[in-house]
């Protein structure tokens, strides 16, 4: 399985990160007598160098959740004054900040009372994460909705290569995912792809991989995948024109609808898909001539899953299904969430909702 997890640890500093300019000359020697990469780091980030230094003490006590501590520190002009300030501690960590700390620890309490003192929610480490992002990352839904709650971008960073939205999609947090959504996140942000494509160039896998959607589907978190679309994720994703047939030919998936036959999952998420407006003829994919085989030279698709977009393709929505995708492609994404306080019959909200 894909998993750009791995391979988003280095993205680049962010431009918002002051840290001294360095050369190459200027990096440790391996050769160089007592010095290691954490004591370079303390060297340029510390005023310091010592690890029990009094520069430490705010993110010592960010780090095990001592408030107490934080209260009395915070009391003091030179504290409060370095409430913001990366700064490399005994623990050894990249340079950050104490509210990233406290977010990273899980301490709710000490990143509210950071909050209340003055911290900035989205400031990023060298390494483009801010704290929400590491918050999600380690699973803590209180410090999510803190720093929701205090104006933190609910998409991240541009700086680093994944998404808050993305990583809870891939490891099934649902409410996560729904404080998110809750929060107005992009269901389809994307901060590899840079720049779009020209209308008409067709993406290929390799995007297809860094959307919240696919990688939900990717590992079978159907309640996540339910929940993206709910809120407006593009089905047909990675679609900006006409199928590129030499991306077929390399085995390519051609859009979003493709990807998730060939991962082999089931009906659940191809009924997903179409009932949101996933378009089944951009898909080339036909019945596998004997059972077990594979279609197309794709990987092994699911029988059940098979049948529901042949007879898709055989058979398109009724009018009504097709006036509900419309209306929700007219509305957006972003306004998705206003249908329940529309002065609609509860049952029309309902049926705009996906929840009949």
């Amino acid at each position: 399985m894909a998993d750009i997890e791995d391979d988003v640890d280095d993205p680049p500093i962010a431009p918002n990160i002051v840290c001294p300019l360095v050369t190459v000359s200027d990096l440790p020697s391996p050769t160089a007598a007592g010095r290691n990469l954490k004591e370079w780091l303390q060297e340029q980030f510390n005023k310091k160098p010592e690890d029990q230094s009094e520069d430490a003490l705010l993110h010592n006590a960010a780090y095990v959740g001592d408030l107490d501590t934080l209260r009395n520190l915070l009391q003091e002009d030179s504290f409060r004054e370095r409430i913001n300030e990366k700064s490399v501690w005994c623990c050894g960590w990249l340079p950050c900040t104490p509210l990233r700390i406290a977010a990273t620890a899980g301490h709710g309490a000490c990143v509210a009372y950071l909050i209340g003192k003055g911290a900035e929610v989205d400031l990023v480490d060298v390494k483009g994460q801010t704290a929400l992002y590491v918050a999600v990352v380690n699973g803590h839904l209180d410090c999510v909705t803190i720093l929701l709650e205090a104006g933190a971008d609910p998409n991240g960073s541009r700086h680093h290569r994944s998404t808050p939205v993305y990583h809870a999609a891939r490891v099934g947090r649902v409410d996560i995912l729904q404080e998110l959504i809750r929060f107005n996140a992009d269901v389809d942000v994307d901060h590899q792809l840079g720049a779009r494509l020209p209308f008409g160039a067709a993406r290929t896998l390799t995007t297809l991989v860094v959307c919240p959607l696919y990688i939900s589907a990717a590992y079978r978190h159907l309640h996540c995948f339910r929940l993206l679309l709910t809120a407006g994720a593009q089905p047909d994703y990675n679609y900006n024109g006409p199928v590129s047939r030499e991306a077929l030919s390399k085995g390519l998936a051609s859009c979003l609808l493709d990807a998730v036959l060939r991962h082999g999952c089931g009906p659940a998420f191809i009924s997903l898909l179409l009932d949101h407006g996933a378009k089944p003829s951009l898909v080339s994919l036909e019945q596998p001539h004997a059972e077990g085989a594979t279609a197309g030279g794709r990987g092994m698709v699911d029988p059940e899953a098979l049948q529901v977009f042949l007879e898709a393709r055989r058979c398109p929505h009724r009018l009504v299904y097709q006036c509900r995708i419309r209306i929700r492609k007219v509305m957006g994404k972003h306004r998705l969430k206003h249908i329940p306080s529309l002065p609609l019959p509860d049952a029309i909200k309902k049926f705009l909702l996906h929840q009949n």
